[in-house]
């Protein structure tokens, strides 16, 4: 962690940790012990009134006997000018709200311009939840260490971690294999799916005919989009459902799209007897329009997405289904569990996990670090950024899905891959564009380069 900081901050003079009573304050005090010996300007701010044990008292008396000095803490912002900051507070074990000095420490932390790398997690970070426990450091980098801990790849975390890097110092292997054995969280980035390669002989009948069922109106954009996105990963037919009052014009600038206006879901047989895959959602609203197709499309077998207004619908009923992908936000999330938005945040984990136990089937909570739950696992999206914080990323995801379904993917593959591929593209888009002014539609002509 020290060889990391030196490389962010080649030029620096001064260095400051912060240490707590736990184990990441030996850790804090081995930092400041090489910053000593390689000639830095060192000063320890000690918080707590317990004395340390163990290894960490091992490595705060090497920093003593190094002719370390040690300072008790207060709340004069002079005494912490610095270029470099460690926070070596608190661990992974924290659960309690923080309080007292510890709150005025990272106050005074995250109000200095020094750089801040936080040992392990940052402090007042929940490691199991990403929540934050009042208030916690936001960090420039965080090096965690044994193992990645899941509280740091989602929700409100992503806004404290800064640059995240891992070290496994080096531990058993076998003891490696035995942790991995056991965990059921994974880094979505380790099991992403891949398309196969297509069939010279091949026709558009050979990847798929989704359907897509949304568009009340006043928000045709929604279903559009959706339907755009299908036909950008590859789907051979994309057929869209909607309101007859937009249903002539929807199509004009796409003429690709197979577009049909149903004043009922008496009119949906036809196609629902063609697709292969439905997606249901995007702009449905939840009038007796809405409500009609979307209980008709319920009692259908096909492999569905559920989204958008779909999920409202939803929420009102107590059901399972196997073969279904739900793609809530938080407020969704939060209509489909029955809580507040606040009792999602504070436990993304739990209330995907939650709603694929309510629902059965798949569940994506979106979001920074979207997490996918399966009923076996949970997947944790590392990519992503906050330019996809703009209306319509949800209507392209679910016609990502949809249209890798279509191709032969199974529905938990084609969830895997959509949701990487999706923030994948949206990664290139901001490097290409900044993330300031990102279009939903701008993810397309990446979206079309990931899948080739």
């Amino acid at each position: 962690m020290f060889d990391s900081i030196r490389q962010s901050c080649p030029d620096a003079k001064s260095i400051q940790v912060f240490c707590g009573v736990g184990n990441n304050a030996g850790d804090g005090y081995i930092i400041a012990r090489l910053a000593m010996e390689a000639g830095l300007r060192v000063s320890v701010i000690q918080l707590g009134d317990k004395s340390l044990q163990g290894d960490a008292l091992k490595a705060q008396q090497l920093y003593i006997a190094k002719k370390g000095k040690i300072e008790t803490f207060n709340t004069d912002v002079k005494n912490h000018q610095t270029d470099i900051i460690i926070d070596a507070l608190f661990g992974t074990g924290l659960i309690r709200t923080v309080t007292g000095e510890w709150k005025q420490a990272i106050e005074i932390m995250n109000q200095s311009d020094a750089y801040i790398a936080s040992v392990d997690i940052p402090s007042g970070l929940n490691a199991d939840t990403g929540a934050i426990m009042g208030c916690a450091v936001v960090a420039d980098e965080t090096t965690t260490f044994i193992a990645r801990k899941q509280g740091l790849y989602t929700g409100k975390a992503r806004d404290v971690v800064g640059k995240l890097l891992f070290s496994d110092l080096g531990i058993d292997k076998n003891l490696k294999n035995q942790l991995a054995k056991q965990r059921a969280v994974y880094l979505l980035s380790k099991n992403i799916p891949k398309l196969t390669k297509r069939k010279p002989s091949s026709y558009k009948g050979s990847h798929g005919h989704v359907l897509l069922i949304g568009g009340a109106p006043g928000m045709s954009g929604a279903i559009k989009m959706a339907a755009e996105a299908a036909l950008t990963v590859g789907a051979g037919l994309v057929s869209v459902i909607t309101h007859p009052d937009h249903a002539a014009w929807l199509n004009i600038n796409r003429p690709e799209l197979m577009v049909k206006g149903v004043e009922s879901a008496a009119q949906l047989t036809p196609y629902l007897q063609r697709a292969n895959v439905i997606a249901i959602g995007p702009g449905l609203g939840t009038s007796s329009w809405g409500q009609s197709l979307f209980h008709a499309c319920l009692a259908t077998s096909h492999d569905k997405i559920i989204d958008a207004d779909a999920l409202s619908l939803l929420s009102k009923l107590s059901m399972k289904q196997d073969n279904w992908v739900l793609t809530p936000h938080v407020g969704e999330a939060a209509r489909l569990l029955g809580v507040s938005i606040s009792d999602i945040e504070r436990d993304r984990f739990y209330a995907a996990n939650k709603i694929q136990q309510n629902f059965s089937g798949l569940c994506v909570l979106k979001g920074a670090g979207s997490l996918i739950a399966d009923g076996d696992a949970t997947s944790i999206l590392e990519l992503g950024n906050a330019g996809m914080a703009v209306a319509g990323m949800g209507d392209v995801l679910t016609g990502v899905i949809a249209g890798l379904r279509a191709q032969g993917l199974s529905l938990q593959s084609a969830l895997r891959l959509g949701v990487s591929l999706h923030a994948k593209a949206a990664d290139i888009a901001v490097v290409k564009k900044g993330e300031r002014g990102l279009f939903a539609t701008d993810l397309y002509p990446y979206l079309r380069e990931l899948v080739n």
